[in-house]
C-alpha cells in the first residue's frame, strides 16, 4: 500500500526520510547492535542522542543560555497542572481563553490558585483571537497564559499579548517549529511534540532559569517539579527515549531544510493554496476570521452535516486521510504541519474542486 496524505491533527504526519532513517536503524542504532527502543537511558549512546537533540533545538530556535530545555512526559495536558504548581508564587494567574485547550488549562489552574479569565473568544465559538493590546492584567499575576495556535478552531496569535511586564507562558503544541520565534518574549514555551515534531509521548518545555525554583506549591509531586527535571537534565526517571530520538531526527531534518525561516515560507505557501480556494469556493467555507488564521490547522464546512460526512468518506477513498473535524465542532479540518508536502495540499484542493462540482446545488 502506498502512503496516504495524512491531515491528522496529531499524532500527525512525520517527514518520510526521518521514518526511513529510523526504519534502517531499528535493529542496530549506530553500531550498538541494538535498537534505541532497547538501550539504557543511562548509556553513552543515548546521552549523545538527547544532548544532540537539545543542541539542535537550541540552534533552530536560537534559545538563549538562560533557558533550560526539558524533554518530559504527560503531554501538554500535564503542563496545565505543572505550570501553576511551579509558577503560582502569589497564587494568581491570568488566562486568555481562545479554545478548548486554554479553557482546560484555565480550569486546571483554578484548582491551585486564583485563575482569572482576562479575555476570551468563546462568544463566537473561538473563531477569532481577542484584542490583547490592553488587557486587564492582574497586578499580582504570576504569569499570563495563552495557547498560541488553536488546533481545533484553527486560530493563531499573530501578535503576542501585551502582558504589561508579566511572564508569558505559551502552549505552542500545534505551531512548534513552524516559524521563527523570539524565545526571550516568553517565560515558558512548551508543547506536545505529536503534531509537528515527533511521536506522541514527549512534551518539550523551554523555561527561563529564574522560574525554576524549589519554591513550589505545597504537595507538588516530585515528578511535577521543573527543578528536579532540570537538575537531572531530563533524566530524573526513564524518559520517552525513542520519542526523543525521533524528535532529534526531525530537528536535523529541519536544519537540513534550511531552518525555521524556510519552514515559515513553505507553510505560508501551503496555507495560501488552501485558503485561496476556500475564499472563492461556493460550497466550502473557512470558519476563522481571516486575520487570525492558522498556518497549521485549517477548519472548513459545507454547512450541511450530511455533505460534510460524504466529503470525509470520499476524501478517505481518494487517499486523503483524517479530514474529519474535531468532535466538538464537526465539519472538516486539514492539519498541514511542516511534514505535509505542498503536493498534499494541492491534491486536497483538487479533490475539493471536484467534490464541489459534483455536489454543489
Amino acid at each position: 500500500m502506498s502512503r496516504v496524505y495524512n491531515f491528522s491533527a496529531g499524532p500527525a504526519v512525520l517527514p518520510e526520510e526521518v521514518l526511513k532513517e529510523a526504519a534502517a536503524e531499528m535493529l542496530d542504532y549506530n553500531h550498538t547492535g541494538m535498537s534505541v527502543m532497547e538501550m539504557s537511558h543511562r548509556s553513552k549512546a543515548f546521552e549523545e542522542i538527547i544532548t544532540e537533540a537539545e543542541q539542535d533545538l537550541r540552534d533552530l530556535m536560537n534559545i538563549p543560555d538562560n533557558y533550560k530545555v526539558l524533554f518530559l512526559q504527560g503531554g501538554a495536558s500535564l503542563q496545565f497542572s505543572m505550570i501553576p504548581m511551579n509558577l503560582m508564587k502569589n497564587g494568581t494567574a491570568d488566562y486568555i481563553v481562545t479554545g478548548q485547550w486554554s479553557k482546560k488549562a484555565f480550569q486546571e489552574a483554578s484548582k491551585y490558585g486564583k485563575a482569572n479569565k482576562i479575555a476570551s473568544s468563546e462568544d463566537k465559538t473561538f473563531s477569532y483571537i481577542p484584542d490583547c493590546s490592553d488587557l486587564p492584567i492582574s497586578e499580582d499575576a504570576d504569569y499570563v497564559y495563552i495557547c498560541e495556535n488553536n488546533t481545533i478552531y484553527g486560530t493563531k496569535y499573530k501578535t503576542l499579548p501585551n502582558t504589561k511586564g508579566k511572564t508569558l507562558v505559551a502552549d505552542v503544541s500545534s505551531c512548534f517549529l513552524s516559524e521563527p520565534v523570539d524565545v526571550t518574549k516568553y517565560g515558558v514555551i512548551y508543547g506536545g511534540v505529536q503534531k509537528n515534531i515527533g511521536p506522541a509521548g514527549v512534551v518539550i518545555v523551554i523555561i527561563r532559569e529564574d522560574l525554576i525554583t524549589e519554591d513550589v506549591l505545597p504537595g507538588t509531586p516530585t515528578m511535577m517539579q521543573y527543578k528536579i527535571h532540570a537538575d537531572a537534565k531530563s533524566l530524573y526517571n526513564t524518559p520517552p527515549a525513542y520519542g526523543i530520538y525521533i524528535c532529534g531526527k526531525v530537528f536535523k531534518w529541519l536544519k537540513k531544510m534550511g531552518g525555521l525561516e524556510v519552514m515559515k515560507q513553505r507553510n505560508e505557501e501551503k496555507a495560501r493554496i488552501l485558503y485561496d480556494f476556500l475564499d472563492e469556493s461556493k460550497l466550502f467555507n473557512g470558519t476563522v476570521e481571516k486575520k487570525d488564521r492558522s498556518l497549521m490547522n485549517v477548519p472548513f464546512v459545507t454547512g450541511d452535516a450530511d455533505l460534510d460526512a460524504k466529503f470525509v468518506k470520499e476524501a478517505k477513498e481518494a487517499g486523503l486521510e483524517n479530514l474529519k473535524g474535531h468532535r466538538t465542532v464537526g465539519g472538516m479540518r486539514a492539519s498541514i504541519y511542516n511534514a505535509m508536502p505542498k503536493e498534499g495540499v494541492e491534491k486536497l484542493v483538487a479533490f475539493m474542486k471536484k467534490f464541489e462540482e459534483e455536489n454543489h446545488v
